[in-house]
């Protein structure tokens, strides 16, 4: 230690520095001669100091101070740039949250849209310009695109669309479109061209009523209808079937005083089928059930009286007291009247049955007269066609000349040819397949009808064709039978047409008619129970024209109509 002092003294310009000596030999430094046993100090004069270089500093240990930092400014940088919005929102914004405010405001009272200022979608348009990246205020507009296309729909509904069109432009611009909105542009374009249909028809409605034409379908009261089913609101339609309604009513009044009872009823139906609610329907009914009530009192003295005559042989010719005349007179007071039909069908075989005899007895012209009457009243008789071929096959005979007061004896029928014979018999082997075939009336040329007719007009006594197509009726009914078991109304209802043709006088068709309504009555109620009317409609037709008194026609009449 004394060394490096003494080697610093050396180096030192005269500088003394104090020092406390050898401290190491304290003990054995010579004491004071005062006795105090302190060391003894001495005093070098001082030196000036000699200036060394300093140490070089060790940076490498602090040198990753200056990036650390660097990055941590970096970081809080970016952090605040990722969460400026919640650290604007930590922020006071009178001006921003006031705006936000007026706009939920504005929203939830339904002031969706404006110009003004204050409706919502211009309030929360605002709130964005304050602060474009602000979350509440977008979904506010998308709350209001949602609001806009509600409102839209229900202005659909309404029948406004151009309100429902403007509202879904504002909804498509601020949503951004969508399928919703799709379906909503389409729904307004349907109505549109629906609406533009409904100015044609109301076109066409008023030019139907001012001419007058009230019924069918292109008349007015169909049209008006159209019109009313496709916008229940249009108050045009609605006073157009009001006056259909008043003019039908008048209709009927004016046809009721004509005597016109069959125009009476038709414009009575009609009416109540356009208006089922029509005021002038009570009175008219009860005037109908008044004309009918007489109606019906004539036309039971017109049956009674037609089938007194057909029973004392007054079948036709001139005069009023003939069982033609009195069947026909029925007729005309009621056009469908089932009886008096069924006495014409009696008055057509009455007029065969004499003709038949009027051949047995060789009397020719007058045959074909009589056949010639009955055939106005029956022309697909079966028994009609058999006579006219009995008929031609006797005109056909050797000799055949009008019989003379001594000579009453039928001409005896012209031999046939072996290829005659062969012809005839091949027709009725066809006729009979035709039969099983339940080909009966058609198709013309193949029916049974017509093979059997064929063969007659070769060989007009031909036993089998005779007994085949007088036969025909009851395989008739048999089909017929056959059809209203499977269901198959619409087949069963040909058969009972093709029956009253071949056999116009027959009892059994009322009866078979009465069960076919029954079927097509049981059908319309099952339409009507599955919201068919249409077809309840058609079926209810069919069974009214075959049993038009029917108590379950008149019901259900009733209940169709009140359903409208």
């Amino acid at each position: 230690m004394s060394g490096r002092r003494d080697q610093h003294d050396a180096n030192s310009h005269g500088r003394t520095e104090p020092t406390l000596g050898d401290l190491d030999h304290l003990d054995a430094s010579p004491r004071a001669p005062s006795g105090d046993d302190l060391p003894q100090v001495r005093i070098e004069p001082r030196r000036p100091r000699e200036r060394t270089p300093p140490a070089p500093r060790r940076g490498g240990r602090r040198g990753w101070l200056v990036p650390f930092l660097l990055l941590l400014v970096i970081g809080m940088a970016a952090a605040l740039w990722v969460n400026q919005s919640r650290l604007r929102g930590m922020l006071p914004r009178t001006d921003f949250n006031n705006v936000l405010g007026q706009a939920q405001q504005a929203l939830q009272a339904g002031h969706l849209d404006g110009q003004d200022g204050t409706s919502a979608r211009e309030l929360f348009q605002a709130a964005l310009a304050l602060e474009p990246d602000n979350d509440r205020a977008r979904a506010g507009l998308r709350q209001v695109g949602q609001a806009e296309l509600s409102q839209a729909d229900a202005a659909l509904q309404a029948g406004q669309l151009g309100q429902a069109a403007q509202q879904a432009a504002v909804a498509r611009e601020l949503l951004g479109g969508g399928s919703d909105i799709d379906r909503l542009d389409q729904s307004i374009s349907n109505a549109r061209a629906t609406q533009v249909h409904t100015v044609d028809l109301v076109d066409r409605a008023q030019q139907a009523l001012a001419a007058g034409q009230l019924d069918g379908p292109q008349g007015a009261g169909v049209l008006y209808r159209q019109i009313l089913q496709t916008d229940p609101g249009n108050a045009v339609a609605a006073h157009g079937l009001d006056q259909v309604g008043d003019a039908l009513a008048v209709r009927a009044r004016k046809a009721f005083d004509a005597n016109d009872g069959t125009t009476a009823n038709a414009s009575i139906e009609q009416l109540a089928a356009l208006q089922p609610n029509n005021g002038a329907l009570p009175a008219l009914r009860a005037l109908q059930a008044q004309v009918r009530q007489q109606d019906n009192t004539e036309l039971d003295a017109a049956l009674k009286q037609g089938q007194d005559a057909l029973r004392a042989g007054r079948i036709g010719g001139s005069g009023d007291d003939t069982a033609l005349a009195h069947f026909q007179a029925a007729l005309v007071l009621d056009p469908g009247n089932a009886q008096a039909r069924s006495g014409l069908g009696d008055v057509a075989e009455a007029l065969t049955v004499q003709a038949n005899a009027a051949i047995d007895a060789g009397d020719m012209t007058q045959a074909g007269k009589l056949l010639d009457q009955a055939a106005a009243l029956a022309p697909k008789s079966a028994d009609l066609a058999a006579a006219r071929a009995r008929l031609a096959s006797a005109a056909r005979a050797p000799g055949a000349t009008p019989p003379s007061d001594d000579d009453v004896a039928t001409p005896a029928p012209a031999p046939l040819s072996p290829q005659q014979s062969a012809a005839v018999a091949r027709l009725v082997q066809r006729a009979q397949m035709a039969t099983r075939s339940g080909n009966i009336m058609m198709p013309p040329g193949d029916s049974a009808y017509d093979l059997y007719r064929s063969a007659l007009a070769i060989d007009g006594n031909n036993a089998d064709a005779m007994q085949g197509l007088q036969g025909l009726p009851g395989q008739v009914e048999q089909q017929f039978n056959q059809d209203l078991a499977n269901g198959k109304l619409g087949q069963a209802n040909d058969m009972l047409a093709n029956l009253a043709d071949l056999a116009p006088g027959d009892a059994a068709q009322g009866a078979l008619g009465n069960r076919l309504a029954s079927a097509w009555l049981d059908q319309a109620e099952q339409q009507l129970s599955n919201g068919d009317r249409a077809g309840a409609s058609q079926s209810l037709e069919r069974a009214r024209k075959l049993a038009p008194n029917h108590p379950r026609v008149l019901d259900l009449s009733a209940r169709l109509q009140a359903s409208q």
